[in-house]
């Protein structure tokens, strides 16, 4: 077990330019790890508002107060120069989303931290190949976590890359004692769900398919956001720090979040890890396509293209373009609309005090997978989609 760690962590730390790389079972756990060693109980975190709700629950479940960013309406990063000072002042951390991919702009919220003395967590797990500042994207805070489950594929682990080696035998230890025992019947489960949607999808059964798909892969979400609960989830806030009452929110879409990996898991994960590099350079070329499109903000021309893991296209009718995709078979995923503060309310977040430019981006994202680039575009210029404009931003917005 411990051998195989190492593989993996070992060519997540090269990726990293030699960053203390510590395997975790998914991306979701790894951010709760950083943040309960990081945040003491009751602190605020700046965090997007256009993010996994997920994620939104695992800082609640580390017992801290999510206050929602403004953002930039072209591609959801955070807009640093439209944070008042007296948010600033009030926080306990910060927390990037780096949405799709795009990098949020790391090296100003870097400074932010230093002068406010906080640490900054990345969330990287959509931006395992991208960079911002000449510097791969989870190379500023003092913990980063990555995903396994997007690029690479694998729907399973993760890692969080630590800025201090001197902590990584702490963080190892709170890691093991949190971990839940490998299940036998979850490991069968995982090394037969990629053939089983295989031959679904083979059937062209689409309603039966994503039942199973559903089945195998506990997704319990039937409209964009899961149902709060707000009563539930009030009865669970006076415990927090903890996992245990926020389980039925964090274990969404993967109930393996946090569960010791099997070997034939961790066999398959490297497999998968390894190939990394031809999928980045895929999706390098798919992203560079979309952004030139009608479909891309107007500034995407001005930067050389990341490698996305989903290039968010802007579109008038989005309900219309998904419908259109669904026609040819191609799925629309990793909407986050509406934003976590009108998802959530005030109760349970800080609002974001400019919320106009995450409402405008949450609601006119089409996030498409720039492997299919030809496929999409011919899809929505035959369906006569209009592409959205949404670079007039307030504030300070790049």
């Amino acid at each position: 077990m411990v051998s195989a760690y190492a593989e993996l962590e070992g060519r997540m730390r090269d990726r990293l330019g030699g960053r203390e790389c510590l395997y975790v079972p998914s991306c979701r756990f790894g951010l709760y790890l950083a943040l309960r060693h990081w945040c003491e109980p009751g602190g605020r975190v700046l965090m997007s508002p256009v993010n996994d709700d997920v994620i939104f629950f695992v800082v609640l479940a580390a017992g801290l107060r999510p206050v929602q960013a403004p953002l930039d309406p072209r591609d959801g990063s955070i807009d640093t120069a439209a944070v008042p000072e007296s948010v600033w002042r009030g926080l306990s951390a910060v927390l990037t989303t780096n949405l799709y991919g795009n990098p949020d702009p790391a090296p100003e919220l870097r400074g932010h931290c230093d002068r406010l003395g906080i640490p900054l967590i990345e969330d990287a797990a959509h931006a395992i190949g991208s960079t911002v500042g000449g510097r791969p994207v989870g190379t500023y805070g003092e913990a980063s976590v990555f995903s396994l489950s997007k690029h690479t594929g694998a729907k399973t682990g993760g890692f969080v890359a630590l800025a201090d080696p001197a902590l990584r035998e702490e963080l190892a230890a709170a890691r093991d004692a949190l971990l839940h025992p490998t299940r036998a019947i979850g490991e069968l489960a995982y090394l037969a769900r990629p053939y089983a949607e295989a031959a679904l999808r083979g059937t062209r059964l689409v309603g039966p398919a994503r039942a199973a798909v559903r089945l195998l892969g506990k997704e319990e979400r039937e409209e964009i956001r899961m149902p709060l609960r707000a009563d539930e989830l009030r009865r669970a806030l006076p415990a927090a720090p903890s996992l245990t009452p926020f389980h039925s929110w964090v274990r969404v879409d993967m109930h393996d979040y946090r569960l010791r990996p099997g070997p034939g898991r961790l066999r398959r994960t490297t497999r998968r890890l390894a190939r990394l590099d031809d999928v980045l350079a895929s999706h390098r070329t798919g992203t560079a396509r979309l952004l030139a499109s009608e479909y891309g903000p107007p500034s995407a021309a001005d930067e050389p293209p990341q490698p996305l893991f989903r290039v968010p296209l802007l579109v008038e009718d989005r309900d219309a373009a998904i419908a259109a995709l669904a026609r040819h078979r191609i799925t629309t995923g990793y909407i986050y609309d509406p934003p976590l503060d009108t998802y959530a309310g005030e109760a349970f977040t800080d609002l974001s005090p400019a919320p106009e430019a995450a409402a405008r981006f949450a609601r006119h994202a089409l996030p498409v997978d720039p492997r299919r680039a030809d496929e999409v575009l011919g899809v929505l210029r035959a369906a006569g989609t209009r592409p959205a404009r949404l670079s007039e931003a307030p504030g300070g917005a790049r």
